[in-house]
């Protein structure tokens, strides 16, 4: 079975690409599909169907297809149209998402940074609050109202 990665920043599954060829070394064949022909952020059907017939005419019993979140689905549901039946019952696509709680861990922090910038718990209006966080000792410094 080959992986197929798919992803909306060709960055991203490049980089996700090196780091199963170091664990996977050769014995895992992998294929890209990543960003936009004109190098934006965003998946295409074509690059998908492509990956997908790179892992199914390289001689692998089956493709598994890693999504990074679900708008990328779309695409895939396209390029899976484009396989004649015998190829697309070899090809299994995962509901793990890829990057997802990457993703959602950054908002989510962000967020936290922008309540926290703009409210000001116990203070005085004008004062800001700086939340706690990890020092260069490794030690958790509190978060302060300046």
């Amino acid at each position: 079975m080959g992986l197929v990665l798919v992803s909306h920043s060709e960055q991203l599954v490049e980089g996700l690409g090196a780091i199963v060829a170091q664990f996977g070394g050769t014995d895992v064949p992998v294929a890209l599909a990543g960003g936009t022909d004109d190098g934006r952020i965003g998946t295409t059907a074509p690059r998908i169907e492509s990956a997908i017939r790179s892992i199914l005419d390289g001689g692998s019993e089956g493709a598994l297809v890693l999504l990074d979140f679900g708008s990328a689905l779309l695409s895939l549901e396209v390029a899976l149209e484009w396989l004649d039946p015998a190829d697309r019952a070899r090809v299994v696509v995962s509901d793990a998402p890829l990057v997802w709680l990457f993703v959602a861990g950054a908002l989510l922090v962000a967020a936290t940074l922008i309540y926290y910038a703009t409210v000001t718990p116990g203070g005085t209006p004008g004062q800001t609050y700086t939340p706690p966080r990890v020092g260069k000792d490794g030690h958790i410094e509190p978060g302060q109202l300046k």
